[in-house]
C-alpha cells in the first residue's frame, strides 16, 4: 500500500471537508479549556474568622473576641481561632471593656466551635465555605486538586488502550458526554466526599483531549496537522481557559459557575457526533471499505474526485493489526520504544509539574484572582503561536530543549531579584510559564509523530498518564515555600535541566512521514 498521506492527496488542503473537522475538534477542546483551573475559583478560600453568633456581649467584645497575629511582619485577624466565649460572656457581663480593663493576650483561646463566616467580598460561596475546608481541615484543599488529577491519570492510562482497540471517535463522545454531566452534577454535591468523586469521575473524562490530539493527527496530513496539533488544539483549550475567568466573574457562587460550564458541551455535543473516525485506525482495523467511504465523502464535501481504489493492495497483514498492545509497545523487536517512552515520560513530567505549578501560582499574583488567572491565560497565545512556528520549521529535539532551558533559567534567576522589583519577578515567572505551555504544546505533536497507528493512543495515553503526576505534585511543591520562598522554583528547574538532558537521546520526526505500522517505525530507527 502507498503512503497514507500520498494516497488522500487528491484531497487537497484546507477544503470544507478539512475546515468543518478542524473547527468541530477544536470545539471539543474549549471545555478542557475549563477543567482543572475551575478548581481556581471552586477551591478559593475567602477571607474569614471564627463566627459569633452570641449577642450576650457588648459591641466592644464582639470586635475584640478575634485575637490578633503577625503574619510575614503584618497584623492579621486569626482565621481559626477566637478567644473562649464563655470568659468573653462573664467578662462583658461584669462591664469589662477589653484592652483597658482585659489585656487580652492573658485569655485563652478556642477554635471556631461555632464555625466561621466568610467573607462576600469577592466570591458569593465557594467549596471551601459550603464544606468548611479551612483550619484543621485546609489539606482538604490541596487534596481535592489531587484526585482531580489523579482521575485525569487514571483516565489517561486506559482511554489509550480504549481508543486503540474502539476508535478515536467512540472514546471522544463518550468522555465529552460523561465530563458534561458530571461538571453539571458536581454542583449537587452535598458533601466534601461526594464532590471529590463526582470531581474524580470528571477527571477521568478530560482525556477528550488526547483522543482529539490523535483523531486530528491521523485525519489532517502535512500542513493541516502541524497547524491542529501545535496551534488550533492549543487555542482552543486557551480560549476555554480566558473564558474561564469571564464566567467565574459573573457567576460568583460555586454551583451557578457548574451550571454555566457545562452549558457549552450540551451545545455542541450534537454535532460532535459527526466528526468522522480515523480512516488510518479504521484501515490498521482491515476495515478498508469503511475508511474509503469516509474519504469519498471527504471528496463531495471538497468538490474533488477521488480515485476508484483510494487504498491499493491493503490488506491486515501488511498494516501489522496486533491485539495485544501491551506487548507491541514493549516487544523486543520495537525495543528502542521502552527508552523512548521513559525520556518522553520524565519530560512530560517536568513540563506538567513546571506548567501546572506556575498556573496555580500566577493565579495569586494579583489581589484580583480573576485577573491573575486571565494573565496566566493571556500568556498561552504568544506560547501556542510559537509552537507552531517551532513545528514547521525546527527540528522537533531542538525545539524541546530550547523550551527546557528557556523554563528554567527564569526560575534560577528569581532567586536574585531584590524585593522591591516584584514586577520583574513576575515577568520571570510569566517567561518561565511561556515556556513551559509551548514545551506542552510541542510534545503532544511529537509523541504522535514519533508512533504507528496501531499504537498511537495506547503510547500518547501511557505517556500522559505517567506525566500527570507532575500536575498531581504542583500544589504540594508550591507548598514547600513554607520551608524556603525559593525552594518550588529550584525544584521546577532542576527538573526541567534534567529533561533537556534526556531529550537529547530521543529519535528526530521532523519532515517525516507519520508511521503507519510498527515495521515502519523499525525500519526509520535502522
Amino acid at each position: 500500500m502507498k503512503d497514507y498521506d500520498n494516497a488522500v492527496a487528491f484531497l487537497g488542503q484546507w477544503g470544507r471537508f478539512q475546515l468543518i473537522f478542524f473547527f468541530l475538534l477544536c470545539s471539543t477542546i474549549v471545555p478542557n479549556g475549563f477543567g482543572a483551573f475551575t478548581l481556581i475559583f471552586l477551591t478559593d478560600v475567602p477571607s474569614h474568622q471564627c463566627l459569633v453568633s452570641d449577642t450576650n456581649i457588648t459591641e466592644d467584645w464582639h470586635k475584640s473576641i478575634i485575637p490578633v497575629k503577625m503574619v510575614n511582619g503584618k497584623p492579621e485577624l486569626s482565621s481559626c481561632s477566637r478567644y473562649r466565649l464563655d470568659v468573653v460572656r462573664n467578662l462583658s457581663a461584669l462591664g469589662y471593656i477589653p484592652g483597658r480593663d482585659v489585656n487580652l493576650t492573658d485569655l485563652e483561646q478556642e477554635n471556631c466551635v461555632d464555625g466561621w463566616s466568610y467573607s462576600k467580598d469577592i466570591y458569593e460561596s465557594t467549596v471551601v465555605s459550603e464544606f468548611d475546608l479551612v483550619c484543621s481541615d485546609q489539606w482538604k484543599r490541596p487534596f481535592t486538586t489531587l484526585i482531580f488529577f489523579l482521575g485525569v491519570v487514571f483516565g489517561s492510562f486506559f482511554s489509550g488502550q480504549l481508543s486503540d482497540r474502539y476508535g478515536r471517535k467512540l472514546v471522544l463522545f463518550v468522555t465529552m458526554a460523561v465530563q458534561t454531566v458530571f461538571v453539571f452534577v458536581q454542583a449537587f454535591a452535598t458533601s466534601w466526599v461526594v464532590f471529590i468523586i463526582l470531581l474524580f469521575i470528571n477527571g477521568l473524562a478530560q482525556i477528550n483531549y488526547l483522543a482529539a490530539l490523535v483523531l486530528g493527527a491521523e485525519v489532517l496530513t502535512g500542513n493541516e496537522r502541524i497547524f491542529f496539533s501545535s496551534l488550533g488544539s492549543c487555542l482552543a483549550f486557551a480560549i476555554g481557559y480566558m473564558m474561564l475567568p469571564l464566567f467565574a466573574y459573573f457567576l460568583r457562587d460555586w454551583k451557578s459557575l457548574l451550571y454555566a460550564l457545562s452549558v457549552p458541551s450540551v451545545v455542541f455535543i450534537p454535532l460532535w457526533w459527526f466528526v468522522p473516525e480515523s480512516p488510518r485506525w479504521l484501515i490498521s482495523q482491515g476495515r478498508v471499505e469503511e475508511a474509503e467511504a469516509i474519504l469519498r465523502k471527504a471528496a463531495k464535501w471538497n468538490k474533488v474526485q477521488a480515485p476508484n481504489a483510494i487504498f491499493e493492495d491493503c490488506s491486515v497483514s501488511t498494516l501489522c493489526v496486533t491485539k495485544c498492545y501491551f506487548y507491541a509497545v514493549f516487544c523486543s523487536k520495537f525495543s528502542s520504544n521502552f527508552a523512548t517512552i521513559y525520556i518522553f515520560d520524565v519530560a512530560r513530567f517536568s513540563l506538567c509539574a513546571g506548567y501546572f505549578g506556575l498556573s496555580f501560582n500566577a493565579a495569586q499574583l494579583s489581589a484580583d484572582p480573576y485577573i491573575s488567572c486571565f494573565l496566566a491565560a493571556l500568556v498561552e497565545i504568544p506560547a501556542y503561536i510559537s509552537s507552531w512556528v517551532a513545528l514547521r520549521y525546527l527540528p522537533r529535539r531542538l525545539s524541546l530543549i530550547g523550551c527546557f532551558l528557556l523554563g528554567a533559567l527564569p526560575l534560577f534567576f528569581i532567586q536574585l531579584v531584590p524585593e522591591n522589583l516584584s514586577n520583574l519577578s513576575l515577568t520571570l515567572e510569566l517567561v518561565g510559564k511561556y515556556a513551559f505551555t509551548t514545551g506542552i504544546s510541542l510534545i503532544f505533536a511529537y509523541v504522535a509523530e514519533l508512533y504507528p497507528t496501531v499504537l498511537r493512543n495506547t503510547a500518547t495515553g501511557i505517556c500522559m498518564a505517567v506525566s500527570r503526576i507532575g500536575s498531581c505534585v504542583s500544589p504540594f511543591v508550591l507548598n514547600l515555600r513554607v520551608y524556603f520562598t525559593y525552594l518550588p522554583y529550584i525544584i521546577l528547574g532542576s527538573l526541567a535541566v534534567l529533561s533537556a538532558f534526556a531529550t537529547l537521546f530521543l529519535p528526530e520526526s521532523f519532515k517525516q512521514p507519520l508511521p503507519e505500522t510498527i515495521q515502519q517505525v523499525e525500519e526509520r530507527e535502522r
